[in-house]
Order: C-alpha cells, then sequence, then structure tokens
C-alpha cells in the first residue's frame, strides 16, 4: 500500500484505514461509463478507498455545484472548468495543490511544468490539468465529398470559410458549419486572428477596443444564417448529446469543437471524420494549447490526501488512461501518452496526430478567466442569441455587450 501524505508532507500512520471520497464530472454517458471503470480500478488497488461517483451533464453539473460551495459540501475531487477555476478559486473554496506536488502525492515527473501552469492563479494551483486539447474543426467527410469541396487548412481565411459553408449548403442541402456556440469560446479565438484578446491581462475590462471586431464577427454568422449553412440557436439547442450532433447525423459538414470531442462524435463508426486547423490561425499563431478541464480539491475537504492520490492516479497510471484514451484531453504526461498510444483505434490516434500537428503552431495560453467572466460570458452567450434572432444589429449587440462586460470587470480593479 502506498504511503499516504498530509498537506505538509508528513507520512500518515496509518494508510489502511478506510475512506470515503466523492469525485463529481460533467459529461456524457461514454464518459461517465469509463470514469466508473477506472473508478473501480483504483477501489481495486486501494482497497480501503471506497468512492462515491456524482455526474451530470454540463449544465446541471454547475447548477448543483453551486449550492454544495455555499455550504461548504463540495465533493472531494472537483472536475473543474477554466470559466470557473477563478470564481471558486478567488472566493477560497479550492485547495492549493502545490504540496501535494512537492510531497511526491502527484508526481509530475513526465509532466512540462508549463502545462501544468494553466490551473495557477498566482502562486498557488487550483486545478490540475487532465489532457490538453486545441480548437479545430471536425468535418463529416461524406457531407464534404457531396459538396465536392476540400479543406486546405494550413491558410485558409475566414472567408474561406464562409464560402466553403455556403457553398455545401447550396450544393448539399445541408448545413455547412454547426453553430459557432458558445459564443465565449469561439468569438475570442477570432479576436486571437485579429491580433486581439478577450480580456485585458488583469482581468479588469476587455482586451479589444475596437467593437468593429465584434461586429465583424456576427455580421459573418448572420450572412451564413441567412444563407441557412448556419443554424440558428433553437436548432443547436436541440442536440443533447454526441449521436444527436449535425455532422454525425450528417446535417452538416463542419463543426467547431475542441479537439478531445473528436472522440465523442467518432462513436457512430457509421459517420467518417476528420479533423483540421480552423481558419486564419497561422498569421497570429492564434491557436493554444488549453487545458480542457482540471481536477480541483476543495478547501472544504476532509480527505484532501486521498483526493490528491487520486488525482495522481488519474493522471499517470497507464492502464486508467488506456480507458481514458484521450476524451479529457491529450494526456500532459508523456510517458502515458507514449504507453497507451498501442491502445488507440484508427480514430483515437487522429485526436494524438492532430494536437502533436497544432502544437507546432500555438502561442501563449491567455491568463485564467478572471473573476466575473461567467457572468461575463452568460451575457456574450445570450446578446449572441439575440443577434441571431436578429432581434438586435451587431452593432447594437457589440455595445450592449461592452456596457455589461465593463460593468462585471470594473469589480476587480
Amino acid at each position: 500500500m502506498t504511503s499516504c501524505y498530509s498537506i505538509d508532507g508528513e507520512v500518515s500512520k496509518d494508510s489502511s484505514k478506510k475512506v470515503t471520497i466523492r469525485v463529481a464530472w460533467w459529461g456524457g454517458q461514454p464518459r461517465n461509463d469509463y470514469t466508473m471503470k477506472v473508478i473501480e480500478l483504483y477501489e481495486k488497488e486501494n482497497p480501503n478507498v471506497k468512492i462515491e461517483a456524482e455526474f451530470a451533464n454540463w449544465d446541471d453539473y454547475w447548477k448543483r455545484l453551486a449550492p454544495m460551495a455555499a455550504a461548504s459540501r463540495l465533493p472531494d475531487v472537483i472536475q473543474m472548468d477554466t470559466a470557473y477555476l477563478v470564481q471558486y478559486g478567488e472566493k477560497g473554496q479550492l485547495a492549493d495543490l502545490n504540496p501535494f506536488i512537492k510531497n511526491g502525492t502527484i508526481d509530475t515527473t513526465s509532466i512540462d511544468e508549463n502545462t501544468i501552469s494553466g490551473g495557477m492563479i498566482g502562486n498557488k494551483l487550483f486545478g490540475f490539468p487532465l489532457g490538453s486539447t486545441v480548437l479545430s474543426i471536425i468535418t463529416n467527410n461524406d457531407v464534404l465529398e457531396r459538396a465536392d469541396v476540400k479543406i486546405e487548412d494550413e491558410n485558409w481565411t475566414w472567408s474561406d470559410f464562409e464560402r466553403l459553408a455556403i457553398d455545401i449548403r447550396n450544393t448539399t442541402g445541408e448545413y455547412g458549419t454547426n453553430g459557432m456556440y458558445p459564443a465565449d469560446v469561439f468569438f475570442p479565438y477570432y479576436l486571437r486572428t485579429q491580433g486581439a484578446h478577450f480580456y485585458n491581462e488583469d482581468g479588469t475590462n476587455l482586451g479589444y477596443k475596437d467593437d468593429q471586431l465584434f461586429i465583424h464577427y456576427f455580421e459573418r454568422q448572420l450572412r451564413l444564417v441567412e444563407a441557412k449553412a448556419f443554424p440558428t440557436p433553437d436548432v443547436q439547442a436541440h442536440i443533447k448529446g454526441f449521436e444527436d450532433e449535425l455532422i454525425v447525423t450528417g446535417d452538416a459538414a463542419m463543426s467547431w469543437n475542441w479537439s478531445n470531442q473528436y472522440s465523442g462524435f467518432a462513436q457512430n463508426e457509421e459517420t467518417s471524420l476528420s479533423i483540421y486547423l480552423p481558419p486564419e490561425h497561422a498569421k497570429e499563431t492564434a491557436l493554444f494549447l488549453k487545458p480542457s478541464m482540471f481536477f480541483s480539491v476543495p478547501k472544504s475537504s476532509k480527505r484532501k490526501e486521498e483526493a490528491a492520490k487520486f488525482i495522481n492516479f488519474f493522471i499517470n497510471n497507464i492502464e486508467a488512461n488506456k480507458l481514458i484514451k484521450g476524451d479529457r484531453g491529450v494526456p500532459i504526461s508523456s510517458k502515458v501518452s507514449k504507453g497507451i498510444k498501442e491502445e488507440l483505434t484508427y480514430e483515437e490516434m487522429k485526436i494524438f496526430n492532430y494536437v502533436e500537428k497544432a502544437s507546432q503552431k500555438v502561442s501563449k495560453t491567455d491568463s485564467p478567466d478572471p473573476l466575473g467572466s461567467a457572468e461575463v460570458m452568460k451575457e456574450l452567450n445570450a446578446i449572441s442569441d439575440e443577434i441571431l434572432f436578429k432581434n438586435i444589429t451587431p452593432k447594437d449587440g457589440a455595445k450592449r455587450f461592452r456596457e455589461k462586460a465593463e460593468k462585471i470587470l470594473s469589480k476587480n480593479k
């Protein structure tokens, strides 16, 4: 039995004492299924530990987490997203994981230090990255072939993307692309292609000063909606799982997504898929490696040591990662990444190869989203819907969003 460590590095006297920890995550059924198998593997190797699993879809997950946080009843291990890391960290609800790295509970010998820094706020590690992912365009090859179009992804432009999507609609009757929702993922990428950023460095304001960037982004989306090459938000809202995604059902040729989501789309073996670099990534080196998600430990947990041990197992155990297979991003451990490649299917290897290709074309990741970012993003997505339903113009939307975002972010000054 591996020794347990306390937060100050001292070895626990009793490593066989029965303990129960709660582990929470969001995801679809495939993720839930393999995560339960990972938990079973962990419990088998650590018979003194019982893990209570708590999972839900994205929306329900955060709705459940909020009241738990208010009552200091958060699970011992929480799957955490970049959008919420600062919110929970700055409120003092998350434990610093650095001590568990220093005392060896979490082994980082095969992990690049820059990768780990993605979960840092100041000098504290509030989230341990579970994998790396990159923005991508996933395609339904059958629809592309019917449209007789090819994607040359090294140097294609936003205009190329728009023209391609409309040509696909006119030729096949299918959507050229899925909706670029949520806007808080894809609008910041667009800004990076224009040499700008979503937030300023200290998180006290928006990072772009020219509202024409906002206007141009949504004017393009409106043109695609009017050409019926792009679904309206209500169509996208009916998608409840990977099996409903437009490229999986054959109702769209392209889909904007993070690279790790490819594995979910590829569950349908009848659908031929490929993965490409998104438009205009090259000029401003707009792509970046993003921690796909994190595991965090709440400060209120009475089982921090055992929680840290589970995180260590999740990121460093090769057998566990043969079950995970990159669904939570390409493993950050070089040892694990190398150790599971022989187990990957042809489709799963596409994700690893894509991330490897894209990693040669990335620039520095933006700083963690500032306090209030979840509220800012909620406003952006609401305004995006209003624009695409033609209730307001992109110009009005740009003005309204700036006013709301600046009011929220001004609290960080």
